[in-house]
């Protein structure tokens, strides 16, 4: 899933290759947040564009006249003028042209700020919410990462399609909790810090509440994710375990052989017969636990119904 992660959470709403561009170019967000707006107008280019047309075109007219004089047969002006064009449009070839690279840059800093307006609302720059809400944000990044990194959730075994549209959702929906959760307790901050009386801080009071009952509430959704990432790891485990056995499993008959060649006899590693048991019981817990996973998304999902 593209963002996981991110220093950027998007909106799923926001196209795709816009959602990509924003979460690209965090700094540049960050700049724009702060009040920075790029320069539209590339005025230092005219000016050099202008200087480059006015020798090439003095080079060009020496040129002509050096055919006239070679026409008149005038040999010698000839060489002089002509080698004064060659040297102009060398001058023209070799002079620095503007830095390509901060060209390039400059655009896509344009582009990163008109997108940016464009869907402003729709995207959270991780880094300018406040240290508690940063911390469950990075703690629902985690679990979202987890399982849509899991083989089991690769190869199928879990509901891939729901999860690459849900999950995405769900990230969305607690930045933009923190979001507003942040500004809150912000703008609250200042206003207590500047001394309130006993009224406005009976106020104030009950506003901490309402904010400390608001984080609860996300901190349960982004525990719910966790208890879904935590079933989607014993799944993960149970997969990679029942893998192994397999491949274990392949090599028996050549384990046998040896025994017999060697004269060690059966005895000699009874876990060996035990092979087929782990596999059997590895495939029990990995269908449990991935029931376990499907019963925590389906809570889950209830919980941003």
């Amino acid at each position: 899933m593209p963002g996981r992660q991110a220093k950027v959470i998007v909106d799923p709403a926001v196209p795709r290759d816009v959602a990509d561009l924003l979460r690209d170019n965090p700094e540049t967000l960050a700049r724009i947040h702060a009040g920075w707006a790029p320069a539209h107008k590339r005025l230092h280019l005219g000016a050099g564009f202008t200087a480059r047309l006015a020798v090439t075109g003095t080079a060009a007219l020496a040129a002509l006249y050096g055919l006239v004089l070679f026409v008149a047969g005038l040999y010698t002006p000839f060489v002089v003028i002509m080698t004064g064009a060659a040297l102009l449009i060398v001058s023209v070839l070799l002079r620095p042209r503007p830095d390509a690279e901060v060209e390039r840059r400059h655009a896509l800093e344009r582009l990163v700020h008109d997108k940016s307006r464009e869907h402003d609302g729709q995207y959270v720059l991780r880094d300018r919410l406040d240290e508690p809400a940063r911390v469950l944000m990075v703690r629902a990044q985690s679990a979202v990462g987890q399982i849509m990194d899991s083989r089991v959730n690769a190869e199928g075994l879990l509901d891939e399609a729901r999860n690459a549209v849900m999950l995405p959702v769900q990230e969305w929906e607690i930045a933009r909790l923190l979001t507003k959760l942040s500004a809150l307790r912000a703008e609250r901050q200042e206003v207590v810090s500047e001394g309130v009386t006993p009224e406005v801080a009976a106020v104030a009071e009950a506003l901490g509440e309402v904010l400390d009952s608001s984080e609860a509430a996300v901190v349960t959704r982004v525990e719910g994710l966790e208890r879904y990432a935590g079933h989607v790891a014993d799944a993960e485990r149970a997969y990679r375990a029942r893998h192994q056995i397999e491949r274990l499993s392949a090599t028996l008959p050549r384990y046998e052989e040896l025994l017999a060649e060697s004269g060690a006899g059966g005895s000699a590693v009874p876990e060996l017969g035990e092979l087929s048991d782990d596999a059997d019981r590895l495939e029990q817990a990995l269908r449990e636990s991935v029931s376990s996973a499907y019963e925590a998304f389906r809570h889950l999902g209830g919980d941003f119904a």
